[in-house]
């Protein structure tokens, strides 16, 4: 008979568990910020070092890459056209920190490899992932492509110097965030307690100063009463890249929204989100180490610290508009012969863009030193 310990095993990790209530007993209340960062990247006991297969059809949430390969080949035609607008050039680095389990990295190889040998002869992919579990299941994904050993690099961190394009899909809306809160006009931070065997929040002052200098800067703050997420590490994310980049751009896949819109005082409990078999919550407290946890990104801040360390903002268009002028709805007619070929593609198309759901993800596009082109995904989007 199964009782309420072996189900609370399966679906929280108990190591992380006592761990953090270890460290809450002795130290006091954490940052929520701490707290995410423990649950999805603990070496040990995280989501994301023990999870490997969560981003699936049969995990936690569906990425954009898990969709279709079509979406990895748009992609690939877009990074074509990167390398074509950058003249060229006999080495062209694709960085993709976050890589997941190198779907996307695959699909996009595919079709570089049938599509344009020099190209393909160019490319030099880099996956990025600091868990040993993730590269081992990024190896096995990209085994057997018909590319030298050269080609491919899977590491833990990322090269010192860039020259081509960091790609990222759905990877800064992972990095942990502080939430904070505001109480009549003044903020306060969240913080992690346990009250009666349970974590639950704790509001203090500030951890950091940086907390009221972010929102300063934007000019904004969140309603009365209203949570909301900051990620200071994404800022700093940014600035690394920034500084790393020498030379092309910058392709960012994510949801989130421009600040007025993320922090508008109807958010009242911010755009924190939890994952679990595809089924959406809010409560972070639940299936500690087993769930996924994300943050709507702020588009406005991302833009203007990459532009505070020489990037340029070419654009930024929803991805469901970007698919559409790639062509991803190109060749789907009722008059097809094979009706079951034309409802599953026709399927496919509508999974990427639903405005709803995958369409609604925002691409972003910076570059440094590269003329000011805008790609054919971004045209007419500023």
């Amino acid at each position: 008979m199964t009782t309420m310990s072996d189900f609370t095993s399966i679906t929280a990790s108990e190591p992380l568990m006592r761990e953090l209530r270890d460290r809450i007993a002795r130290a006091g209340p954490i940052t929520f910020r701490d707290f995410m960062n423990r649950c999805l990247y603990d070496p040990q006991h995280g989501y994301y070092t023990t999870s490997p297969t969560a981003p699936s059809r049969g995990g936690d949430f569906l990425t954009s890459p898990e969709v279709h390969p079509v979406f990895g080949a748009l992609v690939a035609r877009t990074l074509h056209e990167l390398w074509q607008i950058m003249a060229r050039p006999a080495r062209f680095d694709v960085v993709e920190p976050g890589a997941g389990t190198g779907i996307l990295a695959r699909d996009i190889l595919r079709w570089v490899i049938t599509n344009d040998p020099p190209f393909a002869g160019a490319i030099r992919y880099h996956l990025i992932d600091r868990s040993p579990a993730m590269r081992a299941a990024q190896q096995q994904t990209l085994a057997g492509l018909d590319l030298p050993p050269s080609a491919i690099a899977f590491a833990a961190n990322l090269p010192d110097t860039i020259e081509g394009v960091v790609l990222t899909n759905e990877l800064i809306d992972a990095i942990p965030v502080h939430r904070v809160v505001r109480r009549r006009g003044e903020l306060l931070e969240v913080y992690v307690t346990v009250e009666d065997g349970r974590f639950a929040d704790h509001l203090a002052p500030l951890s950091t100063p940086a907390l009221r200098s972010y929102f300063d800067a934007l000019g904004i703050l969140p309603g009365d009463g209203c949570y909301a997420e900051v990620n200071l590490d994404a800022t700093t994310w940014m600035r690394d890249i920034a500084q790393r980049l020498t030379r092309g751009y910058v392709l960012t896949f994510d949801y989130g929204y421009e600040a007025a819109d993320l922090y508008a005082p109807w958010r009242k409990d911010g755009a924190l989100l939890c994952f679990y078999k595809q089924s959406a919550s809010s409560d972070p407290y639940q299936r500690i180490g087993k769930q996924d946890m994300t943050a709507s990104v702020d588009f406005t801040t991302l833009k203007r610290t990459g532009e505070e360390y020489g990037l340029t903002t070419v654009a930024m268009i929803d991805q469901s508009s970007f698919l559409v002028r790639l062509g991803i709805a190109e060749g789907i007619t009722e008059s097809q012969a094979d009706m079951e070929e034309y409802f599953a593609r026709r399927n496919v198309v509508m999974s990427l863009i639903d405005p709803a759901r995958l369409g609604r993800i925002k691409v972003l596009l910076q570059s440094r030193s590269v003329p000011t082109t805008v790609p054919v995904g971004f045209k007419g989007e500023a």
